[in-house]
């Protein structure tokens, strides 16, 4: 197209010089024309050949403006067709470019497919790995369960193992006679010969076994545990050469726990007074990282049958309620044998003959509210416990009394009954993430037996019912704990109170810790009272019922292995604790004297536990 308007363009323009050469041809011809006839007749032939010369001239000057004329028609030409080189050429290279152009747009194109593309294949790819590394998780998971389970599966439940296997000593600079577990209501006074004499004893028998079943069935878990050790001692056991100790039960119970909070559990278990670390729940009890298997004074506890209710609210609240065990503690002195409230265990009903078993009349009732705001937890509880004994008015009848008169001891008998029981509160708080901090303590009458120091609940009066006697626990307790340390202190007291009456028939003085009661022998050594030489002497004149217990404990443990195979630890601990005494008489009648024992103890523990 532009090639054909260059050449129109040619053509117009040589055209139009034509037509005004050819005018002025014309014009310069009709000029000539004109002086031609004015000359022929005004003048002769040399004129002529003057204006022919002329007409050449301006011919050849015609020719010559042509010839620059087409001179500049080709320079024009050749402009043109240089123009129309680079034109095609530049429309080659800008049709280049568009192909490039049209290529690259495509090609973007095609890669932002591509990056679509990829895009969704790396999420395809995240999504993949992540489901294959659950996969393979879960495949380890069970590859390892298989390998190594924590629990064995039978018939729709988990059975899970567990226990500890425990190598452990005792060093005492005063005697008990004991092993590992101390008597803590059973410390020498300062006469007894066995304060003179140290003793150490090692032991495996507070290595322990249990067993813990689990299933799920609607909106109920069910649970079952069982938990024993060897602490306990056969008839033919002894340290002479097989150290064979019995296996005891320490817990067996078993538990409906429903979706909607409420938690039934019945068995041999920790007592509703002993604090849990989270809510009421079994298997959760926070007890004294001691060695010593009859923990530190000040602790209460017991273990013995219950029947337990509980209600969680939204796991800040807890209320349970217990019935369990009941048992009478019982110390007295100067008393006559107008009571009874138990007897030695009919080993033909399965109680140990060697010991004593009160007849009770009802559980114990305990209850309990937890909380937990967030900051620790805290427990509130009380129990109430029922006594009775049989009374015997006729055994030891006043001089006035008729009732008795010609009739037999057993004449008029009656059964008492008395009311008791106590209020408690424990509480733990955690600061700076690794310290713990324990505040424990009861309060009542009757409860002494709930202490650690099994210290008696009850006396009795000189008419033969029993009399309650006031007591309190109380313990603190401090623990530091890191992966692999737990680092902890302890300090505890325990309490009882006295009572005492004078019998104004037999005018001995009855019941506990009375000031009457002679103590003039707790400082003075006897001499043994056989010849095997198993057989320090007994202290006499040496009542010294005791009114206060106090210890102070350290100790730690250190983790050695704690990982998939186990546990490993080892730990010492050292104790102290003083035993006081009421004041009783002395050598004379208006001298008094307080006796007391106190002991040093360390323990050591290497323990195995299974996973």
């Amino acid at each position: 197209m532009k090639r054909m308007m260059a050449v129109v363009l040619s053509m117009a323009l040589v055209g139009s010089v034509i037509a005004a050469q050819a005018q002025q041809g014309a014009g310069t011809a009709t000029t000539a024309k004109s002086a031609r006839k004015k000359t022929v007749a005004k003048t002769s032939g040399p004129a002529i050949s003057e204006q022919l010369s002329e007409m050449k001239q301006a011919i050849d000057a015609q020719q010559q403006q042509i010839k620059q004329l087409t001179d500049l028609v080709q320079n024009r030409d050749q402009k043109i067709q240089q123009l129309e080189q680079r034109l095609d050429q530049n429309q080659t290279v800008a049709a280049q470019a568009q192909t490039k152009v049209d290529a690259v747009a495509a090609q973007t194109a095609e890669q932002g497919q591509t990056v679509t593309a990829l895009k969704g294949d790396v999420t395809d790819l995240k999504t993949g790995a992540t489901s294959a590394a659950l996969t393979l998780q879960e495949a380890q998971k069970n590859m390892k369960a298989m390998e190594s389970p924590l629990a064995l599966h039978f018939k729709g439940i988990t059975v899970t193992p567990g226990g500890f296997l425990a190598a452990e000593s005792v060093y005492r600079n005063r005697a008990l006679g004991a092993d590992i577990n101390t008597p803590f209501n059973g410390l020498n006074m300062p006469g007894s010969g066995q304060n003179t004499i140290s003793e150490f004893f090692g032991s495996g028998r507070q290595s322990r076994v249990s067993m813990l079943a689990e299933g799920k069935f609607n909106n109920t878990k069910v649970t079952g545990y069982v938990e024993a050790d060897f602490l306990s001692a056969g008839v033919t056991s002894n340290n002479n050469q097989s150290n064979s100790y019995t296996l005891r039960q320490r817990q067996a119970w078993g538990q409906a726990a429903l979706s909607n909070g409420w938690s039934f559990t019945g068995g041999q278990m920790w007592s509703l007074v002993t604090e849990t670390k989270k809510g009421v729940d079994n298997r959760s009890e926070a007890l004294p990282m001691t060695i010593d298997p009859q923990y530190t004074v000040g602790f209460s506890w017991a273990r013995q049958y219950g029947f337990r209710v509980a209600k969680n609210f939204n796991n800040h609240v807890w209320l349970a309620a217990s019935l369990e065990n009941p048992q009478t503690t019982f110390a007295a002195r100067g008393n006559a044998s107008n009571f009874a409230f138990g007897s030695a265990g009919n080993g033909g009903g399965l109680y140990n003959a060697t010991a004593n078993y009160s007849f009770n009349a009802t559980p114990d009732v305990i209850v309990k509210a937890a909380f937990e705001p967030g900051f620790g937890h805290y427990e509130i509880f009380g129990i109430l416990s029922r006594f009775r004994d049989r009374v015997y008015p006729c055994v030891e009848p006043p001089a006035e009394s008729s009732l008795c008169a010609g009739g037999t001891a057993t004449t008029g008998a009656y059964n008492a009954s008395k009311n008791g029981g106590g209020v408690g509160g424990n509480a733990r708080v955690t600061f700076f993430k690794h310290l713990d901090v324990g505040l424990h303590a009861l309060y009542g009458n009757g409860v002494g037996r709930y202490g650690t120091s099994g210290l008696p609940d009850a006396t009795v009066n000189p008419d033969g019912t029993l009399a309650l006697l006031r007591s309190y626990q109380g313990l603190a307790t401090l623990e530091w704990h890191t992966p692999r340390w737990d680092i902890y202190l302890n300090g505890g007291e325990e309490y009882i109170g006295r009572r005492s009456q004078v019998d104004s028939v037999s005018g001995k003085t009855v019941g506990y810790g009375a000031q009457a009661f002679v103590d003039s022998g707790c400082y003075t050594e006897t001499a043994p009272s056989s010849g095997n030489g198993f057989g320090f002497g007994g202290l006499a004149n040496c009542n010294a019922d005791t009114q206060r217990l106090i210890e102070g404990s350290f100790g730690f443990w250190l983790r050695l292995y704690n990982g998939p195979k186990g546990k490993l630890q080892i730990g010492p601990q050292y104790s102290y604790i003083s035993r006081g005494s009421w004041t009783g008489t002395g050598l004379t009648a208006d001298t008094f004297v307080a006796p007391h024992g106190i002991d040093n103890m360390v323990f050591t523990s290497f323990r195995y536990y299974l996973p």
